[in-house]
């Protein structure tokens, strides 16, 4: 047997475990509240979860009673056996113990499909497995219930909202323990409390769930990302454009997104009345993007054509997707088009890449991310992807061949492609340990010839060119997200909202300030005064937790004599110094994009 059979070094192993502990909290519920109802109970990555329908809410107290009755269930050892039903009396089981979720899953099930449960003590769950031979496999002291939050039932909006216990287990109470404390730091960090207490960005129900409303500070953080992908895209021959939020139904329909997107898309209009107008507003940029390069005829000599834009967009995410500045309906992303000949795909596949990693690399991502190989399913070409088996085997057969080059370690994701071709995700963890994608590089083959973009070859003959899909530096707001819990809110000093707070002792030298926060900004250097009528102490305290750089102490002292007394974020009194000194020193740091 394997050394580490029955560890969590083995993946299956872990996922029984967990699996099995989920049933062990179905169980303690239907001990404890044998009137709420069953739905259904997997692991997770961190864990495991079970939905359930209850006539309440499920409280902090619900929660820690049953943890004691899981704890309690481990220490009876119960054999969990597994039996199989046919559908009829596997229904007319699950009808008995009135589990009516139960019944719909077996409904559901394929004709020819094995209905089997799993019974410990007088608890029967539908279920496929496997799980553990019993509970008192499981370490009791090693649980932990973290949460109880709303799910509708199967994914649905339209159905019924179920309320989902979370938690956590392993097979070592120090494993657990060590998990619990990375999670409250995590949860100290999460964008999602910390950029609305640092005031970066709120939400209002009444203007919708996932449209962010970026605050001062936020907004000028992407501000200066903004400008800095802007101008280096600029240096590495990008061409702006600047192109419609929207566009008619036929638009859509040319490019395809009309048959593969259109329930992500907002839509102003019937979409299915073809006697009026109907308009949606755009998931992307690439047809818009692509007018740019049809504008007039182009030689082989226009390409590559690289065509840059910061694109606001719009995507019908699902409510329960919503998170924070994580996953929006309506974000800005730093998206962009190449245009070239086939013999030039991997040199400029390589300058995205480069580019990427510059980006990711300087914000100080690029260490939390990992590649992906995103391709398409053949099980599943109909309605989600455009082409032959041929032009995907090619595409993909190229950008292996690509990757490979470049040295790129990279995992292959079937079934993640986008529905006109194959992509590199780099995806990046959040504190939680939760991957998104941040920037995607793709090979499209097909959309040129949808579009009639051809170009006129050294011979004279029209021929299709090739599509790079890419951005840069991803979704802004995603970002700007991640930025906050990477640094716990305290950002390096050239992208922080605040760089400087110049704290006056006392209101003799509320003049002085003023006059240094003038040559800053004359600088470049984003700054305030804090002119209130508190003492030193207080003011230090409050800039340090607005996680401000550099804080510059003023005081008669300092006012007589020209200089500062300056603190830096994480440091503390790092001495007194001329102005000019001080500017150097900042203007150097944020010319470098220093990180602290």
């Amino acid at each position: 047997m394997a050394e580490h059979a029955y560890t969590f070094e083995n993946e299956e192993y872990k996922k029984t475990y967990r699996h099995t502990t989920s049933h062990i909290l179905a169980q303690a519920v239907k001990r404890l509240y044998p009137e709420i109802k069953l739905a259904i109970g997997p692991a997770i990555e961190d864990g495991f979860y079970y939905d359930f329908d209850s006539p309440f809410s499920l409280t902090r107290e619900h929660l820690d009673a049953l943890e004691a009755e899981m704890r309690k269930i481990c220490k009876e050892k119960i054999p969990l056996e597994r039996f199989e039903l046919p559908r009829e009396e596997a229904i007319r089981l699950m009808e008995e113990r009135d589990e009516p979720y139960k019944v719909e899953l077996i409904n559901d099930l394929p004709q020819d499909a094995v209905i089997s449960f799993y019974r410990q003590g007088d608890f029967t769950d539908l279920c496929a497995g496997p799980h553990l031979d019993n509970t008192g496999r499981v370490k009791g002291n090693a649980i932990k219930l973290t949460s109880a939050t709303g799910a509708y039932w199967r994914g649905d909006s339209n159905r019924k909202m179920l309320q989902r216990v979370y938690g956590t287990c392993f097979m070592k109470k120090e494993d657990l323990d060590a998990y619990l404390a990375q999670r409250e730091e995590a949860l100290k960090r999460d964008h999602n409390k910390l950029g609305r207490e640092l005031e970066y960005f709120t939400t209002v129900d009444v203007v919708g769930q996932g449209l962010p409303i970026l605050l001062p500070k936020g907004a000028r953080v992407i501000q200066q990302l903004q400008r800095w992908v802007e101008d280096e895209e600029q240096k590495r021959g990008y061409l702006l454009t600047k192109t419609p939020l929207m566009a008619k139904r036929e638009f859509y329909k040319i490019s395809g997104h009309w048959d593969h997107y259109l329930d992500g898309m907002f839509i102003l209009g019937d979409p299915y009345d073809e006697t009026k107008e109907c308009f949606a507003l755009r998931p992307m940029t690439c047809p818009f993007q692509y007018q740019v390069y049809l504008n007039r005829q182009r030689s082989y000599r226009d390409l590559p054509m690289r065509l840059g834009e910061t694109s606001t967009l719009f995507r019908n995410e699902d409510s329960g997707e919503m998170h924070g500045l994580i996953r929006v309906r309506q974000f800005t992303i730093s998206e962009g088009h190449l245009v070239l000949r086939p013999d030039q795909l991997e040199e400029e596949f390589k300058g995205c890449l480069d580019l990427a990693k510059y980006m990711l690399g300087t914000l100080g991502l690029l260490e939390d991310c990992t590649f992906r190989f995103s391709q398409w399913d053949p099980a599943n070409p109909d309605n989600k992807y455009e082409g032959t088996a041929e032009q995907w085997n090619t595409a993909q057969a190229t950008m292996k061949q690509i990757l490979d080059d470049l040295n790129v370690e990279y995992t292959i994701g079937i079934d993640e492609a986008a529905f006109y071709g194959p992509k590199l995700d780099i995806q990046c963890k959040n504190v939680f340990g939760k991957e998104d994608t941040i920037v995607t590089i793709q090979i499209d083959m097909l959309l040129a010839q949808r579009f009639g973009m051809y170009y006129i070859d050294e011979n004279g003959e029209k021929k299709l060119p090739y599509i790079i899909h890419r951005t840069s530096m991803g979704c802004y707001e995603r970002t700007l997200a991640l930025l906050i819990e990477k640094y716990a809110g305290a950002l390096p000093l050239w992208m922080s909202p605040n760089q400087v707070s110049i704290l006056p002792i006392t209101d003799r030298t509320l003049d002085y300030a003023n006059s240094l926060k003038q040559r800053l900004e004359n600088a470049g250097i984003r700054c305030e005064v804090d002119a209130r009528n508190e003492k030193i102490g207080y003011k230090i305290r409050e800039a340090q937790m607005q996680k401000t750089p550099y804080m510059l102490v003023v005081g008669d002292k300092e006012a007589e004599a020209g200089l500062v007394a300056v603190r830096r974020r994480g440091e503390g009194d790092i001495g007194t110094m001329s102005m000019d000194d001080f500017m150097a020193r900042a203007l150097r740091e944020i010319a470098e994009k220093v990180r602290d």
